[in-house]
């Protein structure tokens, strides 16, 4: 099966073809750096690394954009507040995303560019606008004139017709029934303190938009393959980019567009003010593995709604020890025995796995194929029906999968001298037959953390996962 994606502009399944055979540029909407990023971030965010991680296992060259935004009006008001320089503000937010995006196994992008590195760029493309008569100033500011691009809306929707003639707005963040022209450059106020820029725009600042269209052009070229993102940045800000981007070259901007739906928590929209609001040291905080979190706003096809529950991270942390207890036991099949039954069931996993994923990513029927692999392949092991070649191939699998997954290889493990002495001690009672204190031994070890499992190759030891 071809690799097919569902294309929000064109409202259809498509089959993927990149603009250069072999390679795949893709531009992702990143953090605003103005707060801590929460689990409906890191929902988008695994989606796409999920995306970029397959492309890459379908064998593609891909090189991936991430914006950080560090210029709004949530940054510079917040920064005015705390009475410190903006880029001292957002540097917090900023180690704090990486820092977590390395936690939850999220592969770093080929670029990360900054808005405030960039606005070289994002003035040219400002001028070349008011050159073609997309643009037009407006006490100082200047701004993007919606009528004046005739496929304004063909993402999202919207009805140009509904357009107020002279509406305009200069907030970077606003509602579909408020749309208007929209602030390409904001002309300094005294709200703004010390963020400016002196150019030859005037003295002022970037609109949000912008950002995005001038970044994702200097680093992948116009037009790029993919462009993704949550379904709230499709009206206004996707809209907007295609109309300022396609407007200033007269050439299309992006191929594809992919949007991950919204994530809801125990059933309610996510908001601070019902407390629900988790980012992932908060989950952490709570005891909550982050691999496990990574499983649970994985699992689900991207562009269904998302329900996150403690109750499902739970049952993710099955299933992560459910895999990674699947590994150690391949890796403890050491008999040199004749080949087993194995090959056709690794040849129904990688199949079914695949053609899930070729199907838009959809990671359910991709899921079940491993699951349905582990449950067979462990009972060849059970009956001593598996060689230690095919062991060998089913491990080479796992981690083929893993690269696309990112939790199926089991986390390191060590264990302290005290450890290994009470696990030396309970293999001597069960030598002795001192069958009650064995199961004392257990027991102590069980409430260490410490899982003993007793097999045929001897008594084998894993961390509880928590």
């Amino acid at each position: 099966m071809a690799l097919r994606f569902f294309n929000t502009f064109t409202k259809r399944i498509e089959e993927f073809t990149p603009i250069r055979p072999g390679e795949v540029r893709m531009y992702n909407c990143g953090p605003t750096v103005y707060d801590f990023a929460h689990i409906g971030n890191y929902r988008a965010y695994i989606f796409e690394d999920l995306l970029r991680r397959y492309l890459k296992y379908k064998g593609y060259k891909v090189t991936q954009v991430m914006n950080l935004t560090d210029i709004d009006d949530k940054s510079i008001r917040a920064a005015r507040e705390q009475g410190i320089r903006l880029d001292q503000y957002t540097k917090t937010y900023k180690d704090a995303f990486f820092e977590d995006i390395d936690t939850l196994k999220i592969e770093r992008a080929e670029h990360y560019p900054a808005a405030t590195e960039h606005i070289p760029e994002m003035v040219e493309m400002i001028k070349r606008l008011l050159e073609r008569g997309h643009a037009y100033r407006k006490d100082g500011s200047i701004y993007f004139q919606i009528k004046s691009f005739p496929n304004y809306g063909k993402l999202s929707g919207f009805d140009i017709s509904q357009l107020k003639a002279g509406a305009r707005i200069d907030a970077d963040e606003y509602e579909k029934e408020t749309a208007s022209d929209f602030a390409l450059w904001k002309a300094w106020d005294e709200e703004d303190g010390e963020v400016f820029w002196e150019t030859e725009l005037g003295k002022g600042r970037p609109g949000w938009h912008i950002e995005c269209s001038a970044m994702s052009i200097k680093y992948l070229g116009q037009p790029f393959d993919i462009h993704t993102g949550g379904v709230d940045n499709i009206f206004p800000h996707h809209e907007n980019e295609i109309a300022q981007s396609e407007g200033a070259s007269g050439e299309k901007f992006a191929n594809y567009w992919l949007h991950n739906a919204h994530l809801m928590v125990e059933g309610r929209k996510m908001a601070k003010s019902l407390g629900n609001c988790y980012t992932l040291k908060d989950l952490m905080g709570l005891g909550h593995n982050p691999l496990a979190v990574r499983h649970e706003l994985l699992t689900t096809h991207y562009k269904q709604q998302l329900n996150f529950t403690f109750e499902g991270l739970s049952a993710a942390l099955g299933a992560l020890q459910r895999l990674w207890d699947f590994w150690r036991n391949l890796e403890g099949v050491t008999e040199e025995t004749e080949r087993g039954r194995a090959a056709p069931i690794l040849e129904r996993a990688s199949a079914g796995f695949e053609d899930g994923l070729d199907d838009d990513l959809n990671i359910s029927p991709a899921l079940a194929s491993i699951f349905d692999m582990v449950r067979e392949v462990n009972s060849l092991i059970a009956e001593g029906q598996i060689s230690k070649e095919e062991a060998l191939e089913t491990l080479n699998l796992m981690k083929r999968f893993d690269a696309v997954l990112g939790f199926i290889r089991p986390e390191e493990s060590t264990i302290d001298e005290e450890i290994e002495a009470l696990i030396e001690r309970r293999n001597q009672a069960r030598k002795d037959k001192d069958w009650a204190e064995a199961d004392r031994v257990r027991d102590e070890l069980l409430k260490k953390g410490i899982i003993l499992e007793d097999t045929k190759q001897g008594t084998k030891w894993k961390r509880k996962l928590e």
